[in-house]
């Protein structure tokens, strides 16, 4: 097969940090504030400034809270998991690596025994059996699966418990029902190709009055500590920050808001991650050796797309052996310079994962394509 002469003009295809918006230049970043104290007014202002933003772009509701939280969106959900479980029975959807990874915590580091519902690779739970009496966590775009849920048709109106939803890779790409959501993380890194290190929560009115009436048994440490001696600390809303963090970070955040302002907003953001998406699809659909790793197309991301490769050569191979097959496609697209960062997620299946997000531009996802196909004759005939 002959080697493809055009490459994608951006091949930045990594599910995190994911790719800068377009134009997007270091130079464009204020300087002013570098350097200044994080409790300088002037800085918490900028802060505040980035909430309102975030806020404006997302559609957030103005009966929900907004606060920053040290450790992009693994400290934010690790905040929400320990300042409010503990009042109810808990549930946790787990059905990629991250949804397992807050069953691990919740057992091992809050001693509580979450009712696990689970799914292998490609599928969902059976979200009937989500309850609306017990505390939900879950992951509404599983960013190492390329799975996601459909809808929120199954957290009940009525509820009585959280609905407690990471949704770092679904936020600004996918609509999010709010009027379903009691607490929803999201990440710097992912959907507006921010840098990594900050995450944001978004507190219903249900979550604060849980933050306001309930005290955890467990002691929780500072930079997860969303409560003062009074309950929800309402500092947090207002730009005030748990701990020192990075303001050129912020301008950054700052600059990737005010670009999906200038392109249209939240709207604009998910048309162009859907043709992204479709552009992907429209290859994988004419491609004989690979398919979506999510089984049914309701629940296929357009963010994380997850692709397993069917080809029995390659499907013969052990597990390492697959993971090692994987590992020379994506040699072999960044020596070329044709894609970086492809590689499935550590713990999951060896694949492809191509980051389909709002700041990728369709024409660099269709001249990635026959890259990806190159790579693969190629690999493929390493085996022989």
């Amino acid at each position: 097969m002959d080697k493809p002469r055009a490459r994608p003009s951006r091949p930045w295809f990594s599910s995190g940090p994911t790719a800068k918006r377009p134009g997007w230049s270091a130079q464009a970043l204020p300087h002013a504030l570098l350097g200044r104290g994080i409790r300088a007014p002037e800085v918490v202002e900028r802060f505040a400034h980035g909430l309102r933003l975030t806020r404006q772009v997302l559609g957030v509701p103005d009966s929900h809270v907004l606060a920053y939280v040290p450790g992009s969106d693994t400290g934010a959900v690790e905040a929400a998991l320990w300042s409010l479980l503990g009042a109810r029975p808990v549930q946790v959807l787990a059905f990629e690596n991250f949804g397992w990874q807050w069953v691990s915590d919740i057992r091992e580091h809050l001693n509580l025994e979450p009712e696990v519902l689970e799914a292998p690779w490609g599928a969902l739970p059976d979200l009937s059996r989500v309850d609306p009496a017990k505390d939900v966590v879950f992951p509404w775009n599983g960013t190492t699966s390329g799975v996601r849920v459909p809808n929120a048709d199954w957290i009940a109106e009525d509820r009585e418990g959280l609905a407690i939803c990471d949704a770092t890779s679904a936020a600004f790409a996918m609509a999010l029902p709010w009027d379903r959501l009691d607490v929803v993380t999201f990440s710097f890194q992912k959907a507006l190709g921010g840098e990594a290190g900050i995450g944001v929560v978004a507190l219903s009115p249900r979550a604060v009055e849980r933050l306001d009436a309930h005290r955890a048994p467990w002691p929780i440490p500072k930079v997860l500590r969303l409560q003062d001696d009074k309950g929800f600390d309402r500092k947090l809303a207002t730009g005030s920050m748990i701990n020192t963090f990075s303001v050129w970070t912020l301008e950054d955040w700052i600059d990737g808001l005010e670009w999906a302002q200038s392109v249209g907003g939240l709207d604009e953001l998910i048309r162009r991650t859907d043709a992204n998406a479709a552009a992907l699809g429209e290859w994988v659909e004419r491609t004989g050796w690979v398919e979506p790793l999510a089984e049914w197309p309701e629940t296929r991301s357009t963010t994380s797309v997850c692709l397993k490769i069917v080809d029995p050569r390659v499907t013969a191979l052990d597990e390492a052996g697959r993971h090692a097959f994987v590992r020379r496609m994506k040699a072999l697209l960044e020596d070329e310079g044709a894609a970086f960062d492809v590689e499935s997620h550590r713990n999951a299946p060896a694949g492809l994962r191509l980051w389909c997000g709002c700041t990728v531009e369709v024409e660099d996802v269709r001249a990635a394509t026959p890259w990806l196909d190159w790579v693969f004759a190629v690999a493929v005939e390493e085996l022989s």
